[in-house]
């Protein structure tokens, strides 16, 4: 019998051939996966296993069991405040700044950048992103509304109130239509249309008040990560971390506790006789008070010894490395900027660690782009023209072009000198355009050019040159007495 004869049988069976098989012409393939297994030594690692969907499984008890456990960790371990810390001043920075693209006149342009910028310094927008976004790592979530502060030092009179993802919520989940979530109700194609805002917060002293007000989307922001299709609610971006800190506080606390232990017995009785034997009596876990500074003797038979000290373990600060490592892990932070050590790595790895940081904050800042600053901007505008006399008259019209984009505070580089070299081959061979460079550092180009024209003509006015008022990078030679 052929090769290819016993394959075809081993795969239809004896009794049947490819042609005569029930469902032949479907060409059914059966595979089996390892980790579709379940066996007596991973039955219960996969018990809490399960199939719900995004939304189910974010339930509000879920989802506020993950928040009260994070906001405690974050609340008590020095490590993870540090990380949320880290992860929002990279983020947001000093706070975004606003450049227009779509106006004709560039002095519209400034004119309307300066004056959202001074807007955003009345509401201290920097400050209230910064939250926002430590609020998105610890909850999971956050939510800005949009309302009215006549107590702002600025003609727009908008303001940005950031609340927890606790006060969003339904108190009777049976008044919730069909097509709606915890707190926030959609339309058939999935657009958010109102949010219903607790108006206290449950942990409030006198929180049990369920009350509530109805909010149309337009007046509210909500800034969370989804981590699958379909989901609505976010989830503490700590939520992988969260046992690894009870374990690595437990570690901690043990070895404190067995070094303290062998610190606490200053030495120790014991003797080589047997029971019975010839070694004077000494009471069993009887102690002795020493005196400094003194020769003494020991019982008959008796030895004096020492408990050896061996906290913490070698060990230790590896333990310590690496449920670091994996805990910042699910920030996308490296280790050496979540803990603030660089001592383990060399200028290559700092380098890539830092490069891969990067994109991750690129892609955060993405995400308030799009889910808080876009909308905040459009809603600025549409109070601001209707300000008599605060935009230029031309601006206020349905065909103005409010085109933008957003710059974030620039990332030093590692090596200052390579990065200016680079910087000055990409501009030489057209690779790269001014708009760009100045766009790594976040600022805006037309304002620093603008900058240089005055110097250089301030310059010119006083009848100095570039060199003569650069600054003396050399140290200066200490006089020698002769």
């Amino acid at each position: 019998m052929g090769r290819l004869s016993r394959i075809m049988q081993a795969a239809f069976g004896r009794s049947q051939t490819p042609s005569t098989a029930p469902g032949a012409g479907l060409r059914m393939v059966r595979a089996r996966y390892d980790a579709a297994q379940t066996t007596d030594d991973n039955r219960r690692h996969w018990a809490l296993a399960d199939g719900l969907s995004a939304d189910a499984a974010a339930s509000p008890q879920v989802r506020r069991i993950l928040r009260n456990r994070a906001r405690y960790e974050v609340a008590n371990n020095s490590y993870a405040r540090g990380a949320v810390l880290t992860a929002a001043n990279y983020c947001v920075g000093t706070g975004p700044r606003l450049q227009l693209l779509g106006l004709a006149r560039q002095d519209d342009a400034r004119a309307v950048e300066r004056a959202f910028a001074d807007w955003a310094l009345a509401v201290d927008l920097g400050e209230r992103l910064r939250v926002m976004r430590t609020a998105q790592i610890e909850d999971g979530e956050v939510f800005a509304l949009l309302t009215r502060n006549p107590g702002l030092d600025s003609p727009v009179q908008l303001d940005l109130r950031a609340i927890e993802a606790d006060q969003v919520a339904t108190p009777d989940p049976v008044r919730l239509a069909p097509n709606a979530i915890d707190g926030i109700v959609f339309d058939a194609w999935g657009n958010p249309v109102e949010y219903h805002v607790l108006r206290r917060h449950p942990g409030d002293s006198g929180g049990l008040n369920r009350d509530f007000d109805r909010i149309p989307a337009v007046d509210v922001l909500h800034l969370f990560r989804p981590d699958r299709p379909g989901q609505r609610r976010g989830i503490p971006e700590l939520t992988p971390a969260i046992p690894l800190f009870a374990q690595l506080r437990r570690y901690t606390l043990a070895v404190l506790a067995a070094a303290e232990t062998a610190a606490d017995f200053a030495g120790i009785l014991y003797t080589d006789a047997p029971a019975g034997g010839e070694a004077d009596p000494v009471e069993p876990m009887d102690t002795v008070e020493l005196q400094k500074r003194v020769l003494t003797t020991m019982p008959c038979g008796w030895k004096l010894g020492q408990v050896h000290a061996e906290q913490p373990t070698t060990t230790f600060p590896d333990f310590v490395h690496q449920i670091l490592a994996e805990i910042l892990r699910c920030l996308l932070m490296p280790y050496t900027i979540g803990v603030g050590d660089s001592s383990s790595s060399n200028f290559s790895s700092a380098k890539l660690d830092t490069h891969v940081w990067i994109k991750a904050i690129t892609v955060d800042q993405a995400r308030m782009r799009a889910r808080v600053l876009d909308p905040l901007f459009k809603a600025w505008i549409r109070e601001a023209i209707l300000i008599e006399g605060f935009l230029p008259q031309r601006l206020r019209s349905i065909g103005t072009d409010w085109s933008h984009q957003w710059f974030w505070d620039g990332f030093e580089h590692i090596d200052p000198l390579k990065e200016a070299n680079a910087q000055a081959i990409r501009l030489a061979n057209h690779t790269s355009t001014l708009a760009d460079e100045y766009a790594r550092r976040g600022q805006d180009w037309e304002g620093q050019i603008r900058q240089r024209a005055r110097e250089k003509a301030l310059l010119t006015e006083l009848g100095l040159t570039s060199a003569e008022v650069q600054p003396n990078t050399k140290p200066e030679e200490e006089p020698v007495d002769v």
